[in-house]
């Protein structure tokens, strides 16, 4: 088991619809820890860096336009397993096949307007980390009081 941290971004039709908080809540309750967070309307620029895997597919400008048509919030959470852990709260990509109790599942009827982003391995999460929060003092190191409630501290975190 690793400790991880991923990326998470909350797109612009979270925040035009009013879920940041709901969409917080449910990574908060999970157990995973929030060690940065950030609203703002990033430049095309940042998401033309962010979906550049992506850049020869006719999809593209489409995104990186729609990306940075709002405000986003980008999240930085960790935990243990995060980016697998965030990933399965998200579900499929798709929000009218994403099981009930994912957040697309629950909150989304879209295959675009899908809601969320989530880093999907620790290479892509360490780049996109790195995007949308460059300066180390953005994130915060810390441990919360109910660490020893959320893992087996003695198994999971030693």
């Amino acid at each position: 088991m690793a400790v991880q941290r991923t990326l998470v971004l909350l797109k612009p039709d979270a925040v035009q619809r009013g879920l940041v908080g709901t969409i917080l809540t449910r990574f908060e309750q999970k157990g995973l820890k929030l060690v940065a967070m950030k609203l703002r309307h990033f430049p095309a620029s940042t998401f033309e860096k962010h979906y550049e895997p992506h850049k020869a597919k006719p999809f593209y400008p489409g995104l990186v336009k729609y990306m940075s048509s709002s405000p986003v919030v980008a999240l930085a959470l960790e935990g243990v397993d995060a980016i697998e852990v965030v990933r399965g709260m998200m579900g499929a990509t798709n929000s009218r096949k994403a099981a009930p109790g994912t957040i697309r599942g629950d909150l989304g009827m879209s295959f675009s307007n899908n809601l969320v982003h989530g880093s999907d391995s620790p290479e892509s999460a360490a780049s996109e980390l790195a995007n949308f929060f460059g300066d180390a003092g953005e994130v915060c190191n810390w441990t919360p009081v109910s660490t020893p409630w959320i893992y087996n501290v003695a198994e999971e975190l030693a």
